[in-house]
């Protein structure tokens, strides 16, 4: 009798802590469903038509291929330039928003500018971040035209001596894009260095300046170790958020001249709805969430070794 009660409380006991510790997965369970519903789903789908031949748009049954649409893509000589382009787009981007917003956010936070000042430069450089990126393509698509106002003021100020196609040059569209993007991220950073410049101890910069520290050695040795975690995190966001730049490509370039702004993103969309070769934009959906998930990877381990 004592052996039966002995074990009957005891299973009560491991019922209890486990419907305990089942609790957060219920109050998690709404999210996890619309995850799984709106992500992973898709995914398995998209992941499974990339093994494929023959899907959505025909009347054939779909055929099992393997990693020959991988290969196919990753053999392309479009893909390769898609590739190209979109890591010139994202590693320069990347660059030039830390360069832009931690040069802003430090104006912003010092002393030496006026409130008034300040104020007036907070709306002035965050105002990239207010428009939408289609707002973002048609308005620089307007100025960059070659009769828009871009073109005049060179013109005016004799800087050019005619009319320069800024989207519509193989040599000048990509980099004229990038200078959009970088137009259009760098509040981003701004707005996060600046943060985080303001959460930095003033005891810190009073002690190296008794210790004989200049102002290169202050920004060397202790707002760049204190900015570093937000720095690294921003760089992972932002190279994870670049590469699937879309909008701004479709609206200002389309991916041309002659694929000379093509990004894996527009191929993507062109290989699915304009060639309606579903199986290889497939297989290129999953080259690019390939890359993110590495760049993922390593956001994830850096945050966990800072956490620890």
């Amino acid at each position: 009798m004592a052996n039966i009660r002995i074990s009957t409380g005891s299973k009560t006991h491991t019922w209890r802590r486990t419907r305990k510790q089942l609790v957060p997965f219920a109050y998690l369970s709404p999210t996890i469903l619309l995850l799984t519903v709106l992500s992973l789903i898709p995914i398995g789908i998209v992941f499974y038509y990339s093994l494929m031949n023959n899907v959505i748009i025909t009347t054939d049954a779909p055929v099992f291929v393997g990693i020959s649409n991988y290969v196919e893509i990753v053999s392309d000589s479009v893909f390769l330039q898609a590739l190209r382009n979109t890591l010139y787009l994202t590693i320069m981007s990347v660059i030039v928003h830390l360069i832009l917003g931690l040069s802003f956010a430090m104006l912003l936070n010092t002393k030496v500018v006026g409130p008034g000042t300040r104020a007036l430069f907070r709306v002035v450089y965050i105002l990239p971040w207010v428009f939408t990126a289609s707002i973002i393509a048609i308005l620089w698509r307007l100025m960059l035209n070659p009769n828009g106002i871009i073109n005049y003021l060179l013109v005016w100020a004799s800087l050019a001596s005619e009319q320069i196609e800024w989207l519509s040059s193989r040599q000048l569209a990509l980099h004229a894009v990038t200078f959009i993007n970088i137009w259009a991220g760098y509040p981003f950073y701004m707005v996060s260095l600046l943060a985080g410049l303001q959460g930095i101890p003033n005891d810190l910069y009073d002690a190296g300046t008794v210790d004989g520290a200049n102002g290169r050695q202050l920004f060397q040795y202790i707002t760049l170790p204190q900015l570093k975690p937000i720095i690294i995190s921003l760089a992972m966001l932002d190279f994870i958020w670049t590469t699937h730049q879309f909008t701004l490509i479709w609206m200002t370039t389309g991916g041309g001249p002659i694929r000379a702004t093509e990004v894996l993103s527009t191929f993507t969309y062109k290989l699915a709805f304009s060639s309606y070769k579903f199986s290889l934009a497939s297989a290129n959906a999953f080259v690019i969430l390939a890359l993110s998930i590495g760049v993922a990877l390593f956001y994830v381990r850096h945050q966990r070794a800072t956490d620890e």
